[in-house]
This record gives C-alpha cells, sequence and structure tokens, in this order.
C-alpha cells in the first residue's frame, strides 16, 4: 500500500514556525538575562573582595575592578552612609552595591529598580558572598536598601539563602 504525502504551503509555513520555536527555546537563555556591567573598587590588600568578585562573575555579572587603598572618599561622594560601610563598593545601572550582597539580590534591585541609591550590608557577616567560612554556622544579616535620608530592609538571608 502506498501512501502519498501532499504537502501545502499552509503545512510548511506552520512547520517552519515551529522548528523556529523548538529552536530558540532550545537555546541558553542568554538574551534573556544580559546583565550591565558592574564596577567593584576595593582595597587591593583585601582578599574576600576577591571572592565576592568571583561570586558575582559566577552568576554572570561583567565585572571591572579597580584597587585603590583611599576607599572613604568614593564611599562618601557616591552617598553610602558609614553606618552601612563595609570593604567593598560597587556600582552597576545606577546603583551603588556596598559590600557582600549576594548576586540575586542584585538581580532584584536591578529588575525592580526602585528610587535609592543601593544595597548594603553592613560590614562583613559569616557566610555572607565571599565570607564563607568552612565548619562555621552562617550569620543571619540584612540586605539593607538606602536613599538619601532613609534605608529599610530589602532582603534577609541567613549565608548565602534568603529567609
Amino acid at each position: 500500500m502506498t501512501t502519498k504525502l501532499f504537502t501545502t504551503r499552509r503545512a510548511l509555513m506552520i512547520g517552519a514556525a515551529q522548528a523556529g520555536v523548538a529552536i530558540t527555546l532550545s537555546w541558553p537563555s542568554q538574551s534573556a538575562e544580559t546583565l550591565p556591567k558592574m564596577v567593584v573598587t576595593h582595597d587591593p590588600s583585601c582578599g574576600c573582595c576577591g571572592v565576592w568578585i568571583a561570586h558575582v562573575k559566577a552568576a554572570g555579572f561583567p565585572v571591572e575592578v579597580v584597587r585603590t587603598a583611599k576607599l572613604a572618599p568614593l564611599k562618601t561622594s557616591l552617598g553610602v552612609p558609614k553606618i552601612l560601610a563595609s570593604c567593598h563598593t560597587a556600582q552597576i545601572g545606577g546603583y551603588v552595591i556596598e559590600g557582600h550582597v549576594p548576586a540575586d539580590a542584585i538581580k532584584r534591585l536591578l529588575i525592580e529598580r526602585p528610587k535609592a541609591i543601593g544595597l548594603a550590608v553592613a560590614g562583613m557577616p559569616t557566610g555572607s558572598p565571599g565570607m564563607e567560612m568552612p565548619g562555621t554556622p552562617p550569620e543571619t544579616y540584612d540586605v539593607v536598601l538606602f536613599a538619601p535620608d532613609s534605608h529599610h530592609v530589602f532582603a534577609r538571608y541567613r549565608g548565602s539563602q534568603k529567609i
């Protein structure tokens, strides 16, 4: 028994469209998450800053690193409150990132785009990105959204896990 297959122009167009969608969906989602470049300024002698930089790079952020021992004037000019200061300062997408802020909090900031100067993790909490210490339980810490005259908790983490 012979079966004849008739192909119409419409069937070809539908098949081509379906194939195009299937190919597009199988590609890695590069365009879905194109992240802006982050400029990180830190003291050249700081070891944890390099580990935090590796954390944000692993999350897909392109990073430019600036090393200087004179961070205080930069923090002041960018509006980082002294109470929220940490060991490194980053700039991305019009925001300031101070300290060991998890990459997913930065991504959320860039999506939501609140009116603020930026995000900060004050000090150097154990277990925050770049401050992991094997055998030491991570601390619970706040990621703070700060503006010129206010600040509030943007997210709370224990180690690298949002809680």
